[in-house]
């Protein structure tokens, strides 16, 4: 045996906090007011390397000849008593700043009749000033006397040396098998193999939870065949979570359980008092750190809005659960005589065909009822039982092992992909888009709560109402009675991107290449093509000059299909005379360019030789610009200057006309009136053919 230390004194001198701070968590509830602990509080804690249980007990606040007013008070001394008879080294807490009290007297004499070490913690110790008062409490007759701060830790490390020092001897298990001595042990090859002993597992956790009163303690008791808890009829009895281990020896084989037994769950709304709602939140962080829930419910009561509120929590642990209906004695001679009335009026046809009510008459019955009323907790099988008179407990103990056995189950992944690829091809998920699911493979990666990782194509359509369903099939091909299936859904990542059978060349590239533009080294050009034009081989020396054919410049460049800038010379009959002013047309310019868009004026295009001079219009200076525009501005022309006296229409003042492709034009005559010329103008409406200046 490891070891057990047990923590006594009177009421209120911070025997919870001292318990707390050894265990190096939060598990015994601290509180100014006297009397909050009342069971036997318990925690396996290991210091340097040496493991033993501690156990926090309620307050002794009788003297002797003083009887207990109430049930609990009394309950409360006898769990005292039974810690005082488990525990090996006893630490008595006192307060420092109350000094020695009667009440402190009396527990001394109570701990010297049990002739076992004792050490007396002083807590508070929290000034220079209160240390002083630690030689006080040497008239209790003890030898080690020890000042401790449990809230700040002060003195911690002498008071458990000490402790740990009394404590019987303690033997480690061996973790591998022990060697017989140092010579070497021949080994026969014949021999048969023996497996290697199984891991240690550790033992199920299970928290019984409910509303207050509904029998929880009772059951504890009934299972450990011991009175382990305080029951009482009074509500909120259990205050703390307490830790109750158990075995139970099923075929010669000893399987380990801890019961935990939580505080009852009230409705928010009516926690008023501070120890009651740390109460709840100890219920709460058992449900958490629990493996299974024993969910208990009043039988007379029937299902009430608490209950299913409680049942969430568990839904929302991911716990598995078995719901206990207990206080069954109470409604067993009900339900007998409902039984033989319903087959009295089966035998003689006594009921009426109107009368269609559904009479819960069996067990199975009831339990249907049940699974409808907690539709969400439909997993969990249904118990019913009696904790006073022991009615199917021993049923209650077989689903337990037969839910932890759900727990460790395994299921192949061949199995569970064929299942799974059923079931999908049986039904798909709705998609507003239209896609479809599909399946490519799931593993199990968890066993408690049982837990599938599918991989799908889209993870998004998979829906909670979709995960239902295919947590349903697995549960039908493979059971887990009692435990919650959690299903998780990953979309396969796309490794390789798509490779396009043609891909489009970016253009800025494909307008380099076609412009002559660099082509990386290595880098063929088209079969056909040279880099200027899409029309021609590769230029080379036979290409230019007079060996070139028609339409190739001296750079041995073709012109392309385009005309203006982007194209070179013109299309069609000019390609020839393109480089020939005498045979260009008009409109076009020696380089072989036309001009694009607007007028030459418009966009600022030198006039021709022909037009400037004598022969420009009116307002028009010999460099071709207008005074008083901005290009005259820029030119070195005043706005201010002397301006024509006719200026004409808008848009004649805009510049010269457009040359007309079919041949020369009627020089302008200063002072004539002029027409609209041709070709498409801006804001103006285009002339008939044939109009002409008038002198």
């Amino acid at each position: 045996m490891s070891g057990v230390i047990a923590i006594v004194g009177r009421p209120n001198v911070g025997k919870s906090a001292l318990f707390n701070r050894i265990a190096r968590r939060r598990i015994a509830i601290v509180h100014d007011q006297p009397g909050v602990t009342r069971d036997r509080v318990t925690a396996e804690v290991e210091r340097e390397g040496r493991p033993f249980t501690l156990i926090d007990t309620g307050g002794i606040g009788l003297l002797r000849g003083e009887k207990a007013d109430g049930v609990i008070q009394k309950a409360m001394l006898e769990q005292v008593d039974l810690a005082l008879e488990a525990a090996h080294v006893i630490i008595l807490v006192v307060n420092v700043q109350e000094g020695v009290v009667p009440l402190d007297v009396e527990v001394a004499k109570k701990l010297r009749a049990t002739r076992k070490p004792v050490l007396v913690a002083v807590n508070k110790v929290d000034t220079d000033r209160a240390t002083p008062g630690v030689a006080e409490f040497a008239e209790l007759g003890f030898e080690k006397v020890l000042g401790v701060t449990a809230i700040h830790g002060e003195g911690m490390d002498d008071l458990m040396e000490e402790a740990v020092r009394l404590l019987p001897p303690w033997t480690a298990p061996p973790s591998h098998p022990v060697e017989t001595g140092a010579e070497e042990v021949p080994v026969d090859p014949d021999a048969p193999v023996v497996p290697l002993a199984p891991a240690i597992v550790r033992p199920l956790r299970i928290a019984v939870v409910g509303r207050p009163n509904v029998g929880k303690s009772s059951m504890i008791n009934a299972l450990t065949g011991s009175q382990r808890v305080i029951v009482s009829p009074t509500p909120g009895t259990t205050r703390d979570a307490v830790d109750v281990p158990f075995e139970v020896e099923t075929d010669g084989v000893r399987q380990g359980y801890v019961l935990v037994d939580t505080a009852g769950v009230r409705k928010a709304r009516r926690i008023d008092d501070s120890i009651e709602y740390f109460s709840v939140e100890r219920t709460k962080e058992a449900i958490n750190r629990c493996d299974l829930v024993v969910f208990v419910l009043d039988a007379a009561a029937g299902i009430l809005e608490q209950d299913k509120k409680i049942a969430d929590l568990i839904v929302e642990a991911r716990r598995a659960c078995i719901v206990v209906m207990n206080k069954w004695d109470l409604m067993a001679e009900p339900v007998r005589k409902a039984r033989e009335a319903e087959l009295e009026e089966r035998e003689n046809k006594t009921r009426s065909r109107d009368d269609r009510r559904k009479r819960l008459t069996t067990l199975s019955e009831f339990g249907e009822w049940v699974q409808s009323k907690l539709f969400f907790l439909d997993y969990a099988p249904v118990i019913f039982t009696s904790a006073t008179e022991g009615f199917q407990l021993e049923r209650l103990i077989d689903a337990v092992r037969y839910v932890a056995a759900q727990l460790r189950q395994s299921v192949p992944t061949g199995i569970l992909n064929r299942t799974l690829q059923d079931a999908i091809v049986k039904r798909q998920p709705v998609s507003a888009l239209g896609h479809r699911l599909k399946f490519y493979y799931a593993v199990q990666v968890r066993h408690a709560p049982p837990t599938f990782r599918l991989y799908v194509n889209r993870d998004e359509i998979f829906s909670d109402q979709y995960g239902k369903y295919v947590g349903d099939e697995i549960r039908k091909s493979f059971g887990y009675e009692g435990c919650p299936i959690i299903i998780e859904t990953r979309a396969r990542p796309k490794t390789i991107d798509p490779v396009r059978k043609f891909k489009r060349r970016p253009f800025a590239a494909a307008r380099s290449e076609r412009h002559g533009g660099p082509r990386p080294e290595g880098v063929a050009p088209k079969r056909g093509t040279t880099r200027g034009s899409k029309h021609g081989g590769p230029a080379g020396p036979e290409r230019e000059g007079a060996n070139a054919p028609a339409g190739v410049t001296a750079d041995g460049r073709r012109p392309g299909p385009r005309v203006g800038p982007k194209g070179g010379a013109a299309r069609g009959p000019q390609r020839e005379r393109a480089n020939d002013p005498m045979r260009a047309p008009a409109n076009v310019s020696a380089p072989g360019r036309r001009p694009r868009g607007r007028m030459a004026s418009q966009r600022r295009i030198p006039r021709a030789p022909e037009r400037e001079g004598a022969n420009a219009p009116a307002g028009v200076t010999a460099s071709g610009r207008r005074p008083g525009s901005r290009e005259g501005a820029k030119a070195g022309v005043a706005r201010g200057g002397e301006r024509p006296a006719f200026r004409g229409p808008s848009w004649a003042a805009k510049g010269p006309k457009r040359p007309d492709p079919r041949g020369p034009k009627t020089p302008v005559v200063p002072g004539a009136r002029p027409v609209a010329p041709r070709g498409p103008l801006r804001g103006a409406k285009r002339p008939k053919r044939g109009m002409r200046h008038r002198s």
